[in-house]
């Protein structure tokens, strides 16, 4: 519970006012600095809206992956020599929804819970707080108080791994809520992005984007940066309203050529825009898609009350 030779402390404040996972905007703000591709599928001077294509199908079984996460509690790691360490306590959560769309039904194929420790603190052990046990997940620097929501976001991908791979089957399609990154090896699969942070196309290549109807597609282009790779913009069923509303950025692996990824593209077109989300029933409609939306809410649920854990960690902390 406890480093040997000193003690942790827990911020009175309630983590929520301090961190925030979710960010919000209407499309991409600044220009991306990262080396772009868009000659692949079409030339640059051809692009143009792409309509789904009528030999497409969609695949017969659809796994949707989504993971959150929550600080459950600031925490300060004190050593023997005087120095102390900021640390969070935070738990997360990973889940899969199976959609078998010949059937129409859709159904929680699994669902894991991680939490942890995260700390520089050479000296930090386990912390447990009640029945909960945070297991220390140590960092690398100086391990500045900033930096470390960053920090859990390599056990919730490792999590979101695990709880696919144990729900897949031959012919599947998995969409991953998110950038790819370190899930690019996984076959068959679709990284989700649907706030638009960068600006990776110029100007003129943009207002085609822009100027997609509901179910069209940009041509695939590939972004050079260490987690980049195939990429396009789709559109999802939407009213008409600002120029990026409703338009989603969706990935797949760099490994892929430009084929694969040209089929998964056309794929993500037939696939994708059955799921969105509608405005009365989601504020991030359509871009939140409606098993995401419902699995979120049952992850959530199952990290537990974080007022609870909040006082089980003071009362831990004081001992």
């Amino acid at each position: 519970m406890t480093a040997p030779g000193g003690r942790f402390f827990v911020d009175a404040w309630d983590p929520s006012y301090g961190a925030s996972f979710e960010a919000s905007g209407t499309g991409p703000a600044a220009p991306s600095s990262a080396q772009v591709e868009t000659d692949d599928e079409l030339p640059a001077v051809d692009w143009r809206a792409i309509d789904v294509r009528p030999d497409v199908r969609a695949p017969d079984v659809v796994l949707l992956v989504d993971g959150v996460r929550r600080i459950d509690a600031s925490l300060w790691m004190a050593e023997s020599d005087g120095g102390t360490f900021p640390g969070l306590a935070a738990s997360f959560a990973a889940g899969v929804v199976r959609c078998d769309l010949g059937r129409g039904s859709a159904q929680l194929a699994g669902t894991r819970v991680g939490r942890g420790l995260f700390t520089a603190s050479p000296t930090a052990e386990d912390v447990v707080a009640g029945a909960i046990r945070y297991p220390v997940h140590r960092v690398g620097g100086t391990g500045e108080l900033t930096k470390l929501p960053a920090a859990v976001q390599g056990p919730l991908t490792a999590l979101e791994v695990a709880v696919s791979d144990a729900a897949r089957t031959d012919g599947d399609l998995l969409v991953v809520d998110g950038p790819l990154r370190s899930r690019r090896h996984l076959p068959r699969t679709l990284g989700y992005i649907k706030t638009q942070h960068s600006q990776y196309l110029d100007a003129r290549l943009t207002a085609v984007v822009t100027g997609l109807t509901a179910g069209q597609r940009s041509p695939v282009f590939r972004v050079g940066t260490a987690w980049g790779g195939w990429s396009w913009y789709l559109r999802l069923p939407v009213a008409a309203g600002a120029p990026w509303a409703g338009i989603v950025r969706v990935e797949c692996s760099p490994e892929l050529d430009i084929a694969e990824a040209v089929e998964l593209a056309d794929l993500s077109l037939v696939t994708l825009p059955r799921f969105a989300s509608t405005p009365y029933k989601d504020p991030r409609a359509p871009q939140n898609l409606i098993p995401i939306a419902g699995l979120e809410r049952r992850l959530r649920a199952l990290l537990g009350d974080s007022r609870l854990l909040h006082r089980a960690l003071t009362a831990a902390a004081r001992r």
